[in-house]
Parts: C-alpha cells; structure tokens; sequence
C-alpha cells in the first residue's frame, strides 16, 4: 500500500481510527483489530484540512483530483506541501471519499498495545467530560 509517494510496511492495515487530532497532528492508528494493539501509526504534522471519518476500515489511498486540490486552495488560499486521498469504509452504503492537507507524513511502525501492561503508569489525558454527569430522566 502507498500513501503520498511512499510505501508504508508489510501488515494487515484494514482497521483504522484518529487517535490525536489537534492543532499540531492528525495521528491515525491502523492494525487488523484495534481493540488490544496498533501496528502502524501515520501522523501528519500540522494539518491544515481535514475531512474523514473518526474511525474507518480499507482505505485506498490515492492522488487527488484536480477538483480536491482546487477545494483546499479555496479554502486555504493555498495548496499544502502534502495533500493525501483516500477512500474509506466508514459503514455506510457507499465509500466516504476523504482529504487532508498537511507539511508533512511521518510513517511511524511498530507494535503499540492500547492497554498499559498492569502496573505501567498511563500518561495523563484529556477527561471525556468536563464537568461532573448530566442528569437523567
């Protein structure tokens, strides 16, 4: 499989998520099954545009078309040093066609389980929530 010109390594990369998306990075995970571990991670630094799915399967990546390149100088009044698309299964009818628009890939490999082994201490996060429970009815 190729992504923007570079060929990412051997493995079973059907199944994908976003694990960081801020300001600084889009960080995709990518493994088999990403319930216990991830094989690959592709971080793009500084993401300027970003249309795709939180979580998808069997991305085909691919060049942009004209069409997209146009979309991002629109709206970014320029096109980024790395533009990637791609088409995805994101669980519905059809394939969701994705862009990002960033400086640049970093093709990070390597075996990453998604629980800390017992007694590891985990790094500190983000809460899910900001504040205490809503109500109920």
């Amino acid at each position: 499989m190729e992504i923007a010109g570079r060929e990412l390594p051997e493995g079973s990369w059907w199944d994908w998520e976003v694990i960081v998306w801020d300001g600084g990075q889009l960080r995709l995970a990518a493994g088999y099954d990403l319930t216990y571990h991830r094989g690959l991670e592709l971080v793009f630094v500084a993401p300027a545009f970003v249309s795709c799915p939180l979580a998808f399967q069997d991305p085909v990546f691919r060049a942009p078309t004209a069409e997209e390149t146009a979309r991002l100088v629109r709206a970014l009044g320029e096109a980024p040093p790395l533009v990637v698309a791609f088409e995805a299964d994101a669980g519905g009818r059809q394939p969701v066609s994705c862009l990002v628009g960033a400086e640049r890939l970093d093709i990070l490999p390597g075996l990453v389980t998604r629980h800390p082994r017992a007694g590891a201490k985990a790094a500190p996060g983000a809460r899910d929530w900001p504040g205490p429970p809503l109500p109920t009815d």
